[in-house]
C-alpha cells in the first residue's frame, strides 16, 4: 500500500508539473482569419470568400454559405478546403449589398464549429451576423444522444475485453462459465451497437440537424467518407469478429487454442486501439504519440473495469464457492495493478496534452469535468487498495527463502476450523495451502464484493465523465482563443476608419498578427505610417514594439510578435493618416 501511494503521489506531482511545463496541445480547430475581413466595406464583390482555421477541417456534413440580405444563397455552391482554408466561390453579377457568411465545419477531431459574419459592398446595409446563428447550433437531442453512445461504447469495451482476459489469465474454467459468457458477448454486442448508432449521430451532429435526419443518404455518405466514420465501422466489424472467434470457446467450456488466442488478442488490440483513434488525441500535434498513449488508456480500462465487473458478477456472486479464489485472485491482483499504473500514467498524458495550464483546467469546462474525474479515480483507487490488501491478507503467503524449508500456519477462518502447520515443500502443502486459503476467504467474501462493488459504481461514473469530455473543446483550445477584431479609428474630424486585428494564437510566446487598414468607406487603404506596440499595465511591462512587414494593399504582418507571458495585454496600433493627421486604436486580449 506504501508503494501504491508513492506512485499516485508522484504522478500526480507528475500532472501538475506537466500542467504547468507542457507545450501547446492545438485542437478543437479555432477560426484564424477571413477575407474579407468582418465588417469590411468593398468597392466591388469579390470573387470568393475564404477562412483560415487553427488547424485542418473538413466541410463533411457541415455547409459554407454566402448569403444576400434577402436570404439568399449568392454563393456557386462549390466550397472547397484545403488543409485549413476553406474557399467560397461567389456567383458573378452580384448586386451591392450586405452578404452574411456562415458555415459549418468539422475539426481533426470530428466536432463541428460554426459561425457567422458579414461584410459589405458598395452603399448596402450590414446584414447582423445573427441572422445566421440559428442555423448553428446542436440538436440537444443528438447532443445528448452522442455522450451516452459513446458511454455505452466505452462498458461495453471492458466487458468484451475484460472478461476473456480473466478468463485466459487468471480463471481458466471461466471458460465455461454461461454467466461470463454472456457478459463478453453482450459487451462487444454493445460495443457494435454503440459504433453503428454514433456513426448515424455524426451526420447530424455535423450538419446541426435532429435524430430524424440520421438516415439521409448525403449525411451517411458524408460520414463514410470522413476518417472517424471509417474507425467507426471498424469499430463494429472488429467486435463481431470477436464474438465469432470466442463464441467456439465459450461453447466448449475449453481455454482456445494458441492460433485462437492469438486471433482474438489481435481483434481485441484493433477494438482498443479504434476506440481510442478518434476525437481529441488524432488532433493538434504528435497524434503517431497521442492514439497509443490512448490505446494504452483505453487498454487498461477495459482490462481492469471489465475484469472487476466478471468477477462481481460470477467469482464472488452469493454462494459461488465452487471457484478457487486463491487461484483466481491473486493472479488477478497483480494484473488489476499494472492495469491502474498504466491507466493513471496514461491519463496523466493526455491529460496534459489538453489542458497545458492551470488556468485551463480551473477556468474552462473541460478542467472542471476532468478535476472531477480525476477526484472520482481517487475513490476507485482507494476502494481497488482496500481490495488488493484483503487479496494478500486473505490469499497471499511470502514466497520461502531459496535453500531452505519454512513452516507457515495456515488459519481456517470457517466455524470450527483449526490451525495446520504446513512445511514449504512438503508433498501436497501447496495444494493444501490454497484449499485452506480458499475456505478462509470464503467467509470473508462479502466484504471484498462491498469493495469490488464501489471500485465498479465509481467506474462507471468515471467513464460517464470521459464519454462527455471526448465531445467537449480542450481546455487549452477554450481558454487561448485567437483575436478578431474591427476597431475604429478617429481623425480631428471625427471617423478616420478602421483596423482588423488578427492575433494568433495569443498565448505566450510567438504569435502571429495581421493588420487590416480601412478607410471611411470600408476600402483597403495605404496610411502614411503605421506602428503597433503592446504593454502590460499590471506588471509595468511595457511598450513592446512590434515589427511590421508590408503583406499587400492595406495588410501588414507582424510574423513572430512575442508576447513575453499571461495576462491582460494592450495592442495599440498607432496610424498617421497624413502629415497632420494621427490616430490611435486599442483593444485588450487576455494570454493564459
Amino acid at each position: 500500500m506504501r508503494r501504491s501511494w508513492i506512485l499516485l503521489a508522484a504522478l500526480l506531482v507528475a500532472f501538475l508539473g506537466g500542467v504547468v511545463t507542457a507545450p501547446p496541445a492545438a485542437a478543437h480547430a479555432t477560426l484564424i482569419s477571413t477575407d474579407p475581413g468582418e465588417g469590411a466595406r468593398l468597392d466591388t464583390v469579390p470573387a470568393e470568400v475564404t477562412l483560415e482555421f487553427s488547424e485542418g477541417v473538413s466541410l463533411g456534413a457541415g455547409y459554407a454559405r454566402v448569403l444576400g440580405s434577402d436570404g439568399e444563397r449568392v454563393d456557386t455552391g462549390a466550397a472547397a478546403v484545403d488543409g485549413g482554408l476553406l474557399t467560397i466561390p461567389l456567383r458573378a453579377g452580384l448586386p451591392e449589398d450586405g452578404y452574411l457568411v456562415t458555415y459549418r465545419v468539422v475539426s481533426a477531431d470530428s466536432h463541428p464549429i460554426a459561425g457567422a459574419y458579414s461584410f459589405v459592398v458598395g452603399d448596402g446595409e450590414l446584414v447582423a451576423a445573427t441572422a445566421g446563428a440559428g442555423e448553428d447550433g446542436t440538436d440537444p437531442v443528438v447532443a445528448a444522444a452522442l455522450p451516452a453512445s459513446r458511454w455505452l461504447g466505452f462498458g461495453g469495451l471492458a466487458l468484451a475485453v475484460g472478461g476473456p482476459v480473466l478468463a485466459f489469465f487468471c480463471w481458466p474454467a471461466g471458460w465455461g462459465s454461461a454467466a461470463l459468457r454472456r457478459l463478453a458477448t453482450g459487451g462487444a454486442v454493445v460495443v457494435a451497437a454503440s459504433a453503428v448508432l454514433t456513426f448515424l449521430l455524426q451526420g447530424p451532429y455535423g450538419a446541426g440537424a435532429g435524430p430524424a435526419s440520421a438516415l439521409d443518404p448525403s449525411l451517411l455518405s458524408a460520414t463514410a467518407s470522413s476518417a472517424a466514420g471509417w474507425t467507426l465501422l471498424a469499430r463494429a466489424l472488429l467486435a463481431a469478429a470477436l464474438v465469432l472467434v470466442l463464441r467456439p470457446v465459450w461453447h466448449r467450456g475449453a481455454p482456445p487454442s494458441t492460433p485462437r488466442a492469438v486471433t482474438a488478442g489481435a481483434l481485441a488490440l484493433g477494438l482498443v486501439v479504434s476506440s481510442a483513434a478518434v476525437g481529441h488525441p488524432v488532433a493538434g500535434p504528435w497524434p503517431g504519440l497521442a492514439v497509443p498513449v490512448a490505446a494504452v488508456h483505453a487498454g487498461a480500462m477495459a482490462v481492469w473495469l471489465g475484469g472487476l465487473t466478471a468477477l462481481l458478477a460470477v467469482v464472488l456472486r452469493a454462494g459461488n464457492r465452487t471457484a478457487d479464489l486463491a487461484a483466481v485472485l491473486t493472479p488477478w491482483s497483480r494484473i488489476a495493478f499494472g492495469a491502474v499504473v498504466a491507466l493513471v500514467v496514461s491519463g496523466t498524458v493526455q491529460a496534459v496534452r489538453e489542458v497545458e495550464s492551470p488556468t485551463a483546467l480551473f477556468a474552462t469546462t473541460y478542467g472542471w469535468l476532468l478535476i472531477a474525474k480525476l477526484g472520482l479515480v481517487l475513490v476507485v483507487l482507494a476502494a481497488a487498495g482496500v481490495s488488493r490488501v484483503w487479496v494478500q491478507q486473505r490469499l497471499g503467503l511470502r514466497r520461502p527463502r531459496p535453500g531452505g524449508r519454512r513452516t507457515v500456519t495456515a488459519h481456517a477462518f470457517a466455524a470450527g476450523g483449526a490451525d495446520r502447520t504446513l512445511t514449504e515443500g512438503d508433498e501436497g502443502a501447496g495444494e493444501l495451502r490454497s484449499r485452506l486459503q480458499s475456505e478462509a476467504a470464503a467467509e470473508h467474501v462479502p466484504a471484498l464484493r462491498r469493495s469490488v462493488l464501489v471500485e465498479v459504481a465509481v467506474a462507471a461514473v468515471v467513464l460517464a465523465l470521459s464519454a462527455v469530455l471526448v465531445g467537449t473543446p480542450p481546455a487549452r483550445s477554450a481558454v487561448a482563443q485567437p483575436v478578431d477584431v474591427l476597431l475604429p479609428l478617429e481623425g480631428s474630424g471625427g471617423p478616420a476608419g478602421s483596423v482588423q486585428v488578427s492575433i494568433d494564437p495569443a498565448r505566450p510566446g510567438p504569435n502571429t498578427l495581421h493588420l487590416y487598414l480601412f478607410d471611411e468607406a470600408g476600402r483597403l487603404t495605404q496610411p502614411a505610417g503605421i506602428t503597433v506596440s503592446l504593454t502590460e499595465p499590471s506588471q509595468d511591462i511595457g511598450p513592446l514594439d512590434v515589427d511590421l512587414a508590408p503583406a499587400g494593399p492595406g495588410h501588414w504582418v507582424g510574423d513572430g510578435m512575442a508576447v513575453p507571458g499571461a495576462g491582460t495585454w494592450t495592442l495599440a496600433v498607432s496610424v498617421r493618416l497624413d502629415e497632420f493627421t494621427a490616430t490611435t486604436a486599442r483593444t485588450e486580449f487576455p494570454v493564459r
